[in-house]
């Protein structure tokens, strides 16, 4: 069969994909319909939304060219694989893309800053942890090995990604997370539940840069033996330029709030029911029922 023929095929698949009444921030939460679809499709998760909207590139960007697939460094948590799968907007992969990652570790620390911490004091500019680039291959598949990410006050769980086509950035955004699985990893694991005093207030419903971001900007989480497995579709337009900067270090573009104000309003009033696909009692890859 022609590629001509074919393309429309897998487009008329991924708006239906993109546009199915399905769970999208849980773990275990894709039909099997879905999914069968998304690997029929040659995609790595079901979670698609096409085309990726761009959101603000946040603190704290460094280009550093750490080409490395494991980013963790000296950070404890729990371990995290999260593949990113770039393809333009007809389900291509995209090989050869650039994708850059980073995010905060366990207790809410960037690397490469100072000011750090919910004090504000924690220096990190002489360190690199949780940074990475890497290269997608013929899949379009980019992979990291991490750890979970945790929080600071004013964003809900979350991880940066920046992706470049030779020297121009194309798409600049961020992943999020099942806020189920989040708030039982910070409240009953360490060192995520190290933090005396520390409260977390601010949940994917009421974080703004998720909402702009959309359903399609959730990581499809499953879990396995010793770590979770993260992966997102990411569509592109290949012609575009990204407005959040380009391969140049960035500064803090509006860092961790330390006042414990946002933009969104109060909390809400707890976390609510389990979300669908959530059990009531989560799996921690790698630790057993007593840890």
């Amino acid at each position: 069969m022609s590629d001509f023929i074919e393309r429309p095929s897998r487009r008329a698949l991924l708006t239906g994909l993109a546009v199915s009444p399905i769970a999208v921030a849980g773990i275990g939460s894709f039909s099997g319909t879905a999914r069968a679809q998304a690997q029929a499709a040659g995609l790595i998760s079901p979670n698609v939304c096409m085309v990726m909207p761009e959101v603000t590139e946040g603190p704290y960007y460094l280009d550093e060219q750490l080409v490395r697939a494991d980013i963790t460094e000296d950070r404890e948590g729990v371990p995290m694989r999260l593949r990113l799968q770039v393809v333009t907007a007809d389900c291509t992969p995209v090989e050869g893309a650039r994708v850059d990652v980073w995010h905060c570790d366990a207790v809410g620390n960037y690397s490469g800053y100072a000011t750090q911490g919910s004090d504000g004091t924690n220096d990190t500019s002489e360190q690199s942890f949780l940074r990475g680039t890497q290269m997608t291959g013929a899949d379009g598949v980019a992979e990291f090995r991490s750890i979970y990410p945790g929080w600071y006050r004013g964003r809900t769980t979350h991880v940066h990604y920046k992706v470049f086509l030779d020297e121009r950035t194309v798409l600049t955004s961020q992943i999020f997370f099942p806020d189920a699985l989040s708030q039982y990893l910070f409240q009953s694991v360490a060192p995520y539940n190290d933090r005396s005093g520390a409260e977390r207030d601010t949940m994917n419903s009421n974080d703004g840069i998720a909402k702009q971001a959309g359903e399609g900007a959730y990581a499809a989480i499953r879990e396995q033996y010793d770590y979770y497995d993260a992966a997102l579709v990411v569509g592109i337009d290949p012609e575009a330029t990204s407005s959040e900067s380009g391969m140049g270090a960035g500064g803090p573009a509006g860092g961790p709030p330390t006042s414990g104000e946002r933009p969104d309003g109060p909390p809400p009033d707890g976390m609510g029911g389990p979300q669908e696909g959530v059990a009531a009692e989560v799996f921690i890859p790698g630790r057993t029922a007593t840890e």
